[in-house]
């Protein structure tokens, strides 16, 4: 490696959505800071399977009303 180009490359450690913790080595941030996950393999719904239902039949409607179209 050519030295001088690459960010500095140390531990720190990582916080799930449910809490767990898990220490890795990184460039982000600075040696032993917290990354704290917002979305994880935990709560997205590509890894769960779990769908977002949207309020289509609504969505409709207020398109109908907006633009006078009859049912």
């Amino acid at each position: 490696m050519k030295k001088g180009i690459h960010p500095e490359y140390h531990t720190i450690k990582v916080i799930m959505t449910d809490g767990t913790e898990f220490e890795t080595r990184s460039t982000f941030g600075k040696e032993g800071e917290e990354m704290r996950l917002s979305v994880d393999p935990l709560s997205h719904p590509a890894y769960t399977g779990r769908r977002r239902e949207l309020d289509t039949e609504g969505r409709v409607d207020k398109f109908r009303n907006r633009y006078g179209m009859k049912k």
